[in-house]
C-alpha cells in the first residue's frame, strides 16, 4: 500500500466509534496503525452487533466496521510494565490517538505533556465527550447523548414534541472525520515545525460544527430551528407519496424549482423569487402531492431525473449498496481473511478516491492482541519477557487458527 500516509505510526488506544473511525481513516491512506486494548477488557465494540457468534468471538459488527488494515496488541495501561511498553512504542510513533475521559492519562503518567518529552514530534490527539476545558470536561457521553445535549435531537423528529436521534451515529463518524482532518493538519504544520502538537476534539462542538446553519439563524434571529421531518422551507424540496412509495424531491433552487414546474405542466406555478416561494408553499405542496401521487417513484425519480430535477426513492440500505452507482465506485472493500474470523467481510472505505495515491486496507480486523509479540518483538523485548508480561496478565497474545495470510480482495 503506498497511501499518502504510507511510513507514519498511528498508536490508537481509543474504544468504540469516534476514535477507531479516526484512525481507520489513517489506515486507509496507507498508515501503520497499531490498536492498544486493554486484555481484560477490550475495545466494547468488540462485542455489539447482530451476529451473536461474532460476538461472543469478540469479534463484533460494531468493530469490524473500522477495525481493518490494524495491527492489535493488549497491554494492562493501568500496571507500569505496561505503560512502560507504550511509552516503548510510542517513541516510535508518529500520533497516539486517545479517548478516555480528560485527566485519564495524565493520571497514569501518559499526558501530553509527558509524552512530549519522550517524543517532541508526537502528534497527540485527544477525542472526548465535551472537550478537555470547561466546566463539563470530565462528563461523559456518547453519540446519542450529545445529540441530546446539542440540540439535534430537538430539530429532529415531525415536530409532534418528540425528539428523535439520527438513525446513523451522525455525531460519531463525524467525530472521527474531524480528528483524522485535525491529525493530517497537524502533520503538515510539523512538517514546517519539525515538532508535535496536542489536538483536543470535542464531539460536542463536532454536533455545533453540523449545526453550522441553524446556530448561525438561531444566533442572528433568536429564534429556534423547529422539527420538520421531511419538510422544508420551499414545496418543491421534501418527500412526497408517490402511488407505492415515498420520493424525496430536491429542486432547491428557483432554476430547478422552473424546471419542475415547467416539467410538470404547471408553468403557473413558478416563481421568480424565493420569497414568492414561501408564500406559496401551501398551494404548491398540495399541488405536488396531487400530482406525485398518481404514479410510482420509481417512474417520478427517472422521470425528475432525467430533466435535471434532483430526485430519489427512499431506499432500504440493500438496493442501495446494490446499485451500479456504489458497484462503479468500488467504495466496499471485500476482506481476505482464511486465518481469522471476517474471511470474505465487506467494509465501506474511503469517500473519496486520489489520482496520485492508493487509498484502501492492508489487512482484516484482528483479534485482541493478534500482534502483541510482533510489535513489542519490533521494539527490542525479548520473547522471555513478553512472555512474563503475558503470564502476569499485563499483555496478551491472541491464538492465531492458522498460517495463512490475510489481505483484500479487489
Amino acid at each position: 500500500m503506498s497511501g499518502p500516509f504510507s511510513g507514519l505510526r498511528v498508536v490508537d488506544t481509543t474504544h468504540v466509534l469516534a476514535g477507531p473511525f479516526a484512525s481507520y481513516q489513517m489506515a486507509l491512506l496507507g498508515a501503520e496503525v497499531i490498536k492498544v486494548e486493554s486484555p481484560q477488557d477490550p475495545d466494547q465494540a468488540r462485542f455489539q452487533g447482530s451476529d451473536r457468534d461474532m460476538v461472543k468471538a469478540a469479534m463484533g459488527t460494531a468493530f469490524l466496521s473500522q477495525g481493518a488494515g490494524k495491527k492489535a496488541i493488549a497491554l494492562d495501561l493501568k500496571t507500569g510494565a505496561g505503560r512502560d511498553a507504550l511509552c516503548r512504542l510510542l517513541a516510535t510513533a508518529d500520533v497516539f490517538v486517545e479517548n478516555y475521559r480528560p485527566g485519564a492519562f495524565e493520571a497514569l503518567g501518559l499526558g501530553h505533556e509527558a509524552l512530549a518529552r519522550l517524543n517532541p514530534k508526537l502528534i497527540y490527539c485527544s477525542i472526548s465527550a465535551f472537550g478537555a476545558s470547561g466546566p463539563r470536561r470530565e462528563q461523559t457521553g456518547y453519540d446519542n447523548v450529545i445529540q441530546a445535549f446539542s440540540g439535534i435531537m430537538d430539530l429532529t423528529g415531525h415536530g409532534d414534541d418528540r425528539p428523535l436521534k439520527s438513525g446513523a451515529p451522525a455525531v460519531d463518524y463525524a467525530t472521527g472525520m474531524t480528528a483524522a482532518f485535525a491529525i493530517s493538519a497537524a502533520l503538515v504544520h510539523r512538517n514546517q515545525t519539525g515538532r508535535g502538537q496536542h489536538i483536543d476534539v470535542s464531539m460536542l462542538e463536532v454536533a455545533m460544527t453540523l449545526l453550522t446553519s441553524h446556530a448561525t439563524d438561531y444566533m442572528w434571529s433568536g429564534k429556534h430551528p423547529k422539527a420538520k421531518g421531511n419538510q422544508y422551507a420551499f414545496a418543491t424540496l421534501g418527500m412526497y407519496r408517490a402511488s407505492d412509495a415515498d420520493l424525496m424531491i430536491a429542486a432547491s433552487n428557483l432554476r430547478q424549482q422552473k424546471r419542475l414546474w415547467i416539467a410538470l405542466g404547471r408553468e403557473d406555478l413558478v416563481k421568480k423569487t424565493n420569497l414568492e416561494r414561501l408564500d406559496d408553499f401551501t398551494r404548491e405542496q398540495t399541488v405536488l402531492a396531487g400530482m406525485i401521487n398518481t404514479m410510482p417513484a420509481a417512474f417520478w425519480e427517472t422521470f425528475l431525473n432525467e430533466r435535471r430535477i434532483p430526485a430519489a426513492r427512499v431506499r432500504r440500505m440493500g438496493e442501495a449498496m446494490a446499485d451500479p452507482q456504489m458497484q462503479a465506485r468500488e467504495q466496499v472493500k471485500q476482506l481476505e481473511d482464511p486465518a481469522g474470523h471476517v474471511d470474505g467481510l465487506r467494509v465501506v472505505t474511503s469517500a473519496f478516491r486520489l489520482s496520485g495515491a492508493e487509498t484502501g486496507l492492508s489487512c482484516a480486523p484482528q483479534a485482541v492482541g493478534a500482534q502483541t509479540y510482533e510489535v513489542l518483538q519490533g521494539l527490542g523485548m525479548t520473547t522471555a519477557e513478553i512472555d512474563a508480561l503475558c503470564a502476569a496478565g499485563i499483555a496478551k497474545q491472541a491464538a492465531p487458527a492458522n498460517d495463512a495470510a490475510s489481505g483484500v480482495a479487489p
